[in-house]
């Protein structure tokens, strides 16, 4: 794979690799049950998420099937860390990767997941030549759900039953966007959004 240019800007956002100094920041999300309803885990606290911390913060690069690249999700003004966001490379032969999410609720609502996903997206396709890019979340994760489908992802599956999850079996949700599906879907936002002089605006 490519080497990844960091920081990552978008729009209203800084996209960056994690570091030790933002524990206290995640912690401030990860303890949350409602954030931790839907996860494999259960409310963190500071040393559980220092040591998801010290991991996301070696998450850097993908070079191997399995990988995972996690980025604190920053606003500029602030340097204020609301969330995270990852991209795990599932087939470096088949060009199959995985996209992933975990977002302060009091940041949520203001399109920043979207913004911070578009950008990996991006990263994904266009940077890293990726074919498929799956994204998978609990049946009952509307939120998840939601945005998937605000990204352009396509539902390909739901599979019932798939383990016994915090008391009760879980339904999972599978989406998925192709390359192709992804460069005609950037034409149609350029298009969209380009002003009367005709000048790209790849969002």
């Amino acid at each position: 794979m490519l080497r990844i240019d960091f920081p990552i800007a978008t729009a209203r956002l800084i996209l960056r690799p994690f570091r030790s100094e933002d524990a206290e920041a995640v912690c401030d999300y990860q303890r949350l049950p409602d954030v931790a309803r839907f996860m494999r885990w259960e409310p963190r606290g500071p040393e559980d998420v220092r040591v998801a911390v010290e991991q996301m913060a070696r998450e850097t690069e993908l070079a191997s099937d399995g990988d995972c690249l996690s980025l604190a999700v920053v606003e500029p003004g602030t340097g204020t860390v609301v969330g995270q966001i990852e991209l795990v490379l599932l087939s470096a032969e088949h060009r199959q990767g995985e996209l992933g999410y975990v977002f302060h609720p009091a940041h949520q609502g203001k399109g920043f997941a979207t913004e911070a996903a578009f950008a990996v997206l991006r990263l994904g396709f266009d940077v890293l030549g990726l074919h498929r890019v799956i994204g998978r979340c609990h049946a009952d994760n509307a939120a998840s759900a939601g945005l998937l489908e605000r990204l352009g992802m396509r539902q390909e599956a739901r599979f019932i039953g798939t383990e016994f999850f915090k008391g009760a079996w879980r339904d999972d949700l599978v989406y998925a966007m192709l390359g192709r599906e992804w460069r005609a879907s950037a034409a149609r936002r350029s298009t969209a959004h380009a002003p009367e002089t005709g000048t790209d605006t790849c969002p």
